[in-house]
């Protein structure tokens, strides 16, 4: 490998190690503990640290869907070239990083997703049709099902009919039967899931026994909770606040990890000597040090508006955003966190306030800048491709 090669790759890593670095230090860093944080259940500094580590396992142990998409999965025919992955990191990370400094809301899911169609089609690649109705569905429902969800949670929570006990332990229950079922690369040899890996202690095969395990799981998590919040209301609220938090990081560093090294993907088939695993723990490695160095402002300014929402509240926005998440990750769909938690802070707003907790200029903005983004990247995508001789 001659040195201009050698620089092209080390520029390619560098780039992507930046967007690791802001990915961290901005919402996928900030978001998970700022509730926690604004409810004086966590101080911002230990939030920084959790989320850092928990991002960095996230990355590790659930990014390669989300990264197998954005390197190969969004255009047939062509695999970019280091200079064309070059520009999709560029692009990305000067998009971040001008989102970061004017405080526009750049969502670091559209400007990549939109690069890559770009560098692609430039290239001469073909839509790749069946991902594009995925990414469609999920970006599209989102701020239905997001907000949605997290109005029905917002609603019920307060109610005097329905004690907290019962309502926060069923919700207890739902997220254990989905972390029973949540895929990690170190279970691969028995099943690739917790629930899968408990019905080897069983003497039931099959999906009954995967079902059995499942429930069990969630029966034991809202069991705990019930008795928690029994014992302590405002206590055992807070510590479900912090646990929906870290699952919460965690599926951060899942879905986002793979916009930063995802571009990677493709040059790995020139990089016999690299594995995926190696990318991945790179790009987990800028998310913590993102996190823990960039994130605790971050942190501390987010978790002013979550202060006003309560314990109750950030509830009914976190459940959704880790729901919606490991979906995305299930699906190796690249999502925005800032699309995400903006929904159910809305779905949540709505309950509790109505229409007049909802500013409807802040949201059409926001959107518009959340498809402005796309369409940015995609334009500079095709268009410095072209320039360059594509």
């Amino acid at each position: 490998m001659d040195l201009t090669t050698i620089l092209l790759f080390a520029t390619a890593a560098v780039a992507s190690l930046f967007m690791a670095w802001v990915i961290g230090a901005g919402s996928s860093g900030a978001t998970p503990f700022a509730p926690a944080v604004g409810a004086n259940a966590i101080p911002t500094m230990r939030a920084a640290f959790l989320v850092g580590i928990l991002g960095f396992a996230g990355a590790v142990t659930q990014g390669g869907n989300v990264s197998e998409a954005i390197g190969n999965g969004l255009v047939e025919g062509v695999t970019l070239p280091v200079g064309g992955v070059i520009v999709v990191l560029l692009i990305g990370a000067g998009l971040m990083a001008i989102g970061i400094s004017t405080g526009y809301p750049i969502a670091t899911a559209f400007t990549v997703t939109g690069s890559v169609i770009g560098v692609g089609f430039a290239l001469g690649g073909d839509p790749a049709w069946g991902k594009f109705a995925e990414i469609g569905a999920v970006w599209i429902l989102t701020p239905f099902v997001g907000g949605g969800i997290a109005y029905g949670i917002a609603s019920v929570l307060p109610r005097p009919d329905v004690p907290e006990a019962v309502s926060v332990s069923l919700l207890a229950g739902v997220v254990g039967t989905v972390v029973a079922n949540l895929e990690f690369a170190f279970l691969s040899s028995v099943g690739g899931t917790l629930a899968a890996a408990g019905t080897t202690l069983i003497p039931v095969d099959g999906t009954a026994a995967t079902i059995a395990v499942s429930l069990g799981i969630g029966a034991l998590a809202a069991a705990v909770v019930r008795w928690d919040i029994g014992r302590d209301q405002a206590g055992g609220l807070r510590r479900f606040l912090l646990s929906l938090g870290a699952l919460v990081a965690f599926s951060a560093g899942a879905s986002q990890v793979g916009l930063a090294v995802g571009p990677l993907f493709p040059l790995l088939e020139e990089l016999p000597a690299v594995s995926p695993l190696a990318v991945l723990l790179g790009g987990g490695v800028g998310i913590l040090v993102g996190s823990w160095t960039g994130a605790p402002r971050m942190i501390k300014s987010i978790s002013q508006e979550y202060a006003s929402l309560g314990p109750r509240r950030s509830i009914a926005t976190l459940v959704p955003s880790f729901l919606i998440a490991q979906s995305a990750v299930l699906l190796g769909v690249p999502v925005s966190f800032n699309e995400i938690i903006v929904s159910a802070i809305v779905g949540s707003g709505l309950a509790v306030a109505g229409g007049a907790g909802v500013s409807p200029r802040k949201l059409g903005l926001t959107v518009a800048a959340w498809v402005g983004s796309f369409v940015l990247a995609f334009g500079l995508g095709y268009g410095s491709m072209l320039a360059l001789g594509a």
